[in-house]
């Protein structure tokens, strides 16, 4: 079961959006904003900051995996895109701007429910390797920046790599400052040198 949801509905046909947003609220949903067009759904995405979008493909203005593709560009958030068509182009223009879900209408509760419970799964491991693979980056940054200071005191107090390791750590714990921030200080001022 999926917790309950902030959606906006972007389709340009009331009578469909009425209906996906009365099977949103048996669900235990809410619909925080309706869009007919794709630019109002770029807008009201941004404005509305919905949990997640519901995009039907052919609107006026820009299709639905346009204005994806600028929501996404703006804000990650998971989008399931609402089609009559399984054409295989639209599903890998879907695909390749990042959408989380396609439907092929006319969509029931027994749809709705699975795809929104994997588009948000989905939407969160990918959010999760994004925050690790940025973790990582910043500890190989870190170790770098910590090497070529090493480096330096090495060079300059004739310390062994263990012994200028062990003077980085006192330093930054005496100063109170990550590793990080003490080796950028070291390899400014070496610059200046």
């Amino acid at each position: 079961m999926t917790a309950p949801l902030n959606v906006l509905v972007a389709d340009d046909e009331t009578i469909i959006a009425m209906g996906i947003e009365t099977t949103l609220a048996k669900m235990g949903h809410t619909v925080v904003g309706r869009a007919r067009t794709g630019g109002e759904a770029v807008t009201k995405a941004v404005d509305l900051s919905p949990d997640l979008v519901i995009m039907d493909v052919k609107m006026p203005d820009m299709d639905g995996i346009e204005a994806s593709r600028r929501i996404l560009a703006n804000r990650a958030v998971p989008i399931i895109i609402l089609s009559a068509y399984s054409d295989s182009d639209l599903i890998a223009r879907a695909d390749a701007v990042g959408v989380s879900n396609y439907l092929v209408k006319p969509v029931t509760e027994a749809d709705l429910r699975p795809a929104l419970t994997i588009a948000i799964s989905r939407f969160r491991q990918l959010h999760a390797l994004e925050e690790e693979v940025g973790s990582l980056k910043e500890a190989l940054r870190t170790r770098k920046l910590v090497e070529r200071a090493k480096g330096i005191l090495m060079d300059r107090k004739g310390l062994s790599e263990a012994d200028a390791f062990k003077m980085l750590q006192q330093m930054s714990r005496n100063q109170n400052i990550p590793m990080a921030k003490l080796a950028e200080s070291i390899l400014t001022a070496h610059s200046l040198l």
